[in-house]
């Protein structure tokens, strides 16, 4: 099969980018890497880059046929505008809102190529599983989606482990919520709407989070009386986030919260993402509760184990850019999360290892 992509570049060799490119040279794909530092130990091309450089930047994509960002949400627009200017299909893993505004508004401006933001965990695997599981509904009544990454063994109050970006995590928490209310887009204060959730026997709670949606909202809104995206954390999580942010004074002085709870809460090589969708409404005139569990854990790929959270979210993000390539997906344009068909990422060499595993 001729692919319409074959050169790619990755910008951020972290905690996903180094796999997000591994992935792809495992797929075929001839991958240049760029990081801030110089890297000799990978196998396949890195550069250094400065990426707040613009034209270093929009160098690096000559040749290129698509560009992945793997940077934090902040710096992603950089590499956006530099896409947008070569003319290669972007991917981000961002679940910031004004970014993937900023990325629509380029679409629309000159849609020669895909512009896919979002091809993350959440949003991004959890909207095409929370998506494809409405196709047999007559009638949606709502559709709610849950993920938690933590430590498979917790220790402390927090049950928490800062196995994620923190700037990530703080924004998740602070920042408000999307959601449908009686077909409605509403925004609500993030971190509210608690309720329990067991899943193989593991308690945990889930609260609503900034992000994870993505563009859902305004994909479903008439449609669905209810979605929304929830994190899950361990019983007791919440309460205390809201102790630190709001009674230590911290939801305003978001850079010094983020040191300080990584320092008190560093990453883990033992973790596990939970994943939860369910979609209630009408079959064959019946009410019914659709649902879709999963328990991911850390996976060796070539030889090293990576971390759940990382694998998860580089899998499906070289899963959509699979799917580019062979044609499976639009060549064009602006590329929603919760349109890509659920079989056809899993058929695809990287999405085949969600259907593999993670099994409840």
């Amino acid at each position: 099969m001729t692919r319409s992509i074959n050169e790619v570049r990755v910008v951020g060799l972290g905690k996903v980018g180094e796999l997000v490119a591994t992935l792809l040279a495992d797929s075929g794909f001839v991958v240049t890497a760029y990081d801030a530092r110089e890297r000799s130990d990978l196998p396949f091309a890195t550069k250094s880059l400065d990426v707040r450089d613009a034209a270093s930047l929009r160098a690096a994509l000559d040749g290129a046929d698509a560009v992945v960002s793997c940077l934090p949400y902040n710096l992603n627009l950089g590499v956006a505008e530099a896409a947008h200017s070569a003319q290669v299909h972007y991917f981000d893993l961002t679940e910031d809102v004004p970014t993937t505004n900023r990325v629509l508004e380029l679409s629309a401006a000159d849609p020669k190529v895909v512009y896919a933001p979002q091809c993350g965990l959440a949003p991004g695997l959890i909207g095409i599983i929370g998506s494809s599981l409405t196709k047999d509904f007559e009638e949606i009544r709502s559709i709610e989606l849950k993920v938690g990454a933590l430590p498979r063994h917790p220790a402390g109050l927090l049950g928490y482990a800062f196995n994620w970006s923190s700037e990530g995590v703080v924004n998740e928490y602070l920042n408000d919520c999307e959601v449908l209310r009686s077909g409605h887009r509403q925004m609500v204060p993030a971190m509210t709407e608690h309720e329990r959730v067991v899943i193989g026997g593991i308690e945990l709670e889930a609260s609503l989070t900034s992000g994870g949606l993505g563009t859902m909202c305004e994909t479903f809104a008439g449609r669905v009386h209810r979605l929304d995206y929830k994190t899950m954390r361990y019983p007791g999580h919440f309460e205390l986030m809201r102790f630190f942010f709001d009674e230590l004074g911290l939801r305003d002085r978001r850079e010094l919260a983020g040191e300080i709870l990584v320092n008190a809460k560093p990453p883990t090589d033992d973790d596990v993402v939970y994943l939860h969708a369910a979609v209630e409404g009408k079959k064959d005139g019946q009410l019914f509760r659709q649902n879709y569990v999963r328990a991911y854990k850390p996976l060796e790929i070539n030889g090293r184990t990576w971390r759940a959270i990382s694998w998860t979210t580089a899998a499906s993000a070289v899963a959509v850019v699979e799917m580019v390539a062979e044609g499976r997906l639009p060549q064009t344009g602006f590329i929603k999360q919760e349109d890509i068909p659920f079989a056809d990422l899993l058929a695809t060499r990287n999405g085949a290892r969600f259907a593999e595993l993670g099994r409840v």
